[in-house]
């Protein structure tokens, strides 16, 4: 993984000296996926630009896995951006960095990403807003679909499906253990990960009534798509 930092980021900061868009960040991102023995089906058609994706939400193995198939930018929790190394590559990758626990700054929150989005940069939440072990499905939290409330103009939204094939369960950081041993534990694994990534059918936020009907609308998407992944087990 630092070798593999080490040749990305010169290509990198010439693209950003030259003031174009860098695809390293997400090349890094795939690389990354392919050194943790992640490998990633593809099904669905993309959405390249002007795009806002809804994903539900595993591991930290989400990151690199859309981040190296989309570029995206993600949304995270302000206290990622802290985190040593790991908080200087989220912002390499434009993460836009959110409090979860202050209300005054939802709307230079919002502010933000409807910056992102005007740039054409394709951006992801997970709006579980924390992991499960993928045979499940959390409510959505809305306040972040606050940004599509009303919409930047031609965005859509494109719900996504992760699908571990059953793995979820062994691979998912969930519960009371730490990043740390959460990472370890997947390098540590020799068996190859496989991973379903699915492109939903995309839709026009303009023809929902207020940003909790966007979100019900992206998660019906997903639950029913992850039903259908669990043979027709219930999601509720």
């Amino acid at each position: 993984m630092a070798t593999l930092l080490l040749l990305c980021l010169p290509p990198h900061y010439l693209y950003r000296l030259f003031g174009h868009p860098s695809p390293w960040p997400s090349r890094f991102l795939y690389g990354i996926a392919w050194i943790c023995n992640v490998r990633i089906a593809i099904e669905g058609v993309r959405l390249k630009e002007d795009v806002f994706y809804v994903a539900n939400h595993l591991s930290w193995l989400d990151i690199p896995i859309v981040g190296g198939v989309t570029r995206t930018a993600f949304v995270a929790q302000d206290g990622i951006a802290r985190w040593p190394v790991i908080g200087w590559l989220a912002a390499m990758n434009n993460t836009v960095f959110v409090s979860r626990t202050n209300r005054l700054s939802v709307g230079s929150q919002v502010d933000t990403l409807r910056e992102a989005l005007r740039d054409h940069q394709p951006v992801t939440i997970f709006p579980e807003g924390t992991t499960t072990d993928g045979t499940s499905l959390l409510p959505f939290k809305a306040p972040l679909f606050a940004v599509l409330a009303p919409p930047p103009r031609g965005i859509r939204v494109q719900p996504l499906l992760l699908d571990f094939y059953g793995l979820g369960p062994e691979t998912a950081w969930v519960g009371e253990e730490s990043a740390p041993h959460n990472a370890w534990r997947i390098m540590c694994r020799r068996d190859v990960i496989p991973v379903r990534l699915v492109f939903l059918e995309p839709f026009d936020p303009t023809k929902c009534n207020d940003r909790k009907e966007i979100a019900a609308t992206a998660r019906e998407q997903i639950r029913h798509a992850l039903s259908a992944s669990l043979g027709g087990t219930a999601v509720l």
